[in-house]
């Protein structure tokens, strides 16, 4: 029987023909020629995408034979299954996932009644048996045709998005345009993946913002992954192309547990308690020179199993880093100043980027390792117009609020408030050690040294003495003297004082003897942190 040919319904193998054919059409729905243009951009289709994010021949599809009910504007003549979304479920390194993707191929996969309809039944699958779920959007919006009722949709999908999340990890992989009230989808999601050049989302468009505000802008400029990535922090990861935006979900995937109540998968990794000597590079790491940067994956690196870290937000408030690793098998999450960028101090980009990270570790039930290096917040007119206070409050919230294991590691500076916002002995951290080259202070000795020996200074200049010489000596007095870290041990506040060299197998003992923490907050339904 050729394509063209009608089955016999009557028969049992003209009924098997039917579904051949039908099952063709739904995978075929757009046509040959979409999905050439489709390729003709650089893009792939909807299937093609599932199917090299998911473990081979993994895929369920559900609701392939779904149809839009809608009759207005001609829609009742064009009526392909599956309608611009494919939903189902499969499995990522063998662990069950749902997903769904949308069809820019069909309708340019606008969002209609029973597109909605159908990711709202898989994101309720996913809740039901607590598998993470994954989003791949490339749609035009809301479908224009059918009105209120495609909006209607959008709002089941967000409160669905709210329940799930700290239940389900949600991941979002634009891989397309998404614009409009769409964009507020993957915004409710723990992890936005972005294409370069080829993702693009906004609340209003280019020629919106020129008809009122008279501003040109460009698709890229207003709204593209380098834009999302490193301007306004909703994107996590800046992909090459879909290949690698794919490959990073399934590497995140691999961190993370299916649902609140999983642990995260765990390997084994033999027990290595002995320094090596790649443990005893870390030795030289830190500068003599306290104004001296470093990288601080060199120590991320050393700590985590084989050095496998996993960054998440690279581009966005690069003074901050976080991201995924292993201890002993374990995942574990890592947050850590970094002194190459703007020597590690804390803004208010940094802060709302670690505090979300965080609040994620959290729910999830993931140890979080903290490294300090921080000198402060940013001083700056710019910071405290914008609101440094209340929006930097957020990173203290999360630590407080926090109840998984807390190890923090000083390796330099600690000053001031950033000091304690840096989950500090005070915010509820469990494990509290520094090393040899670690200040702990309200401020640096060259800042302390104009408040407390104004008058010594005084007296070398009117001695015709170097100043120079002496501001540098008492600034080593007092960083000797009050910023010590032993001054700190002696109060309780680090729990000890370790070698570079022995981090990792501190850090490894740490977290051994907190596998049992059990730890609860006061009744309530929910705070209310300060947004």
């Amino acid at each position: 029987m050729t394509q063209g040919d009608t089955p016999d319904l009557s028969t049992t193998a003209g009924r098997l023909a039917d579904l051949r054919v039908r099952y063709h059409e739904a995978v075929t729905a757009a046509g040959e020629a979409a999905i050439a243009k489709q390729h003709a951009k650089g893009k792939t289709t909807a299937r093609e995408r599932i199917e090299q994010l998911l473990d081979e021949n993994s895929f369920v599809e559900l609701d392939e034979f779904v149809r839009h009910r809608t009759h207005a504007f001609g829609m009742e003549a064009k009526r392909p299954y599956g309608d611009a979304v494919v939903t189902g479920f499969g499995t990522i390194h063998g662990r069950q996932v749902a997903v769904y993707a949308q069809d820019f191929t069909v309708f340019g996969g606008s969002l209609g009644e029973v597109a909605g309809e159908k990711i709202i039944k898989v994101m309720e699958h996913a809740m039901k048996t607590g598998v993470p779920i994954i989003g791949i959007l490339d749609s035009g919006g809301a479908r224009i045709q059918e009105g209120v009722v495609a909006l209607g949709k959008y709002g089941e999908i967000f409160r669905l998005n709210t329940a799930a999340s700290g239940v389900i990890p949600q991941i979002s992989i634009v891989m397309g345009p998404a614009a409009g009230g769409a964009v507020y989808s993957p915004a409710l999601t723990d992890f936005v993946i972005m294409v370069d050049k080829t993702s693009h989302m906004f609340v209003t468009g280019p020629d919106v913002i020129k008809t009122v505000t008279g501003e040109d802008v460009g698709f890229e400029e207003l709204g593209g992954a380098q834009t999302h990535n490193a301007v306004s922090g909703v994107a996590h990861y800046l992909a090459e192309d879909e290949s690698d935006a794919l490959d990073y979900a399934r590497s995140l995937i691999g961190f993370l547990p299916d649902n609140n109540l999983s642990d995260a998968p765990a390997y084994d990794v033999a027990p290595e308690l002995e320094t090596t000597d790649a443990d005893r590079e870390l030795d030289v790491v830190i500068p003599d020179s306290t104004n001296q940067p470093y990288d601080v994956t060199q120590i991320i690196e050393h700590v985590v199993d084989d050095g496998d870290f996993l960054e998440v937000q690279p581009l966005f408030a690069p003074n901050i880093l976080i991201g995924f690793g292993r201890v002993e098998g374990r995942t574990v999450g890592i947050i850590a100043n970094q002194p190459q960028a703007m020597a590690g101090t804390l803004n208010i980009d940094a802060g709302e980027k670690a505090a979300r990270f965080v609040r994620f570790c959290d729910a999830f039930s993931i140890p979080i390792l903290t490294l300090v290096d921080v000198p402060g917040y940013l001083p700056g007119t710019d910071q405290e117009w914008t609101g440094v206070i209340r929006r930097g409050a957020k990173l203290l919230y999360a630590y407080a609020e926090a109840t998984v294991p807390l190890v923090t590691v000083i390796t330099r500076k600690a000053y001031g408030g950033a000091y304690i916002v840096m989950g500090s002995k005070q915010l509820g951290a469990d494990i509290n050690l520094a090393w040899p080259t670690a200040e702990i202070a309200v401020m640096g000795g060259q800042g302390a040294v104009n408040i407390l020996y104004r008058s010594e200074i005084k007296r070398a200049e009117d001695a015709g003495e170097d100043v120079a010489a002496v501001r540098s000596r008492l600034a080593n007095e007092y960083t000797y003297n009050v910023a010590s870290p032993y001054l700190a041990a002696e109060r309780g506040e680090l729990d000890g004082i370790i070698q570079p060299h022995a981090t990792r197998v501190s850090v490894i003992k740490a977290l051994r003897a907190l596998r049992g923490k059990r730890a609860t907050l006061p009744p309530k339904k929910h705070g209310n942190i300060p947004l």
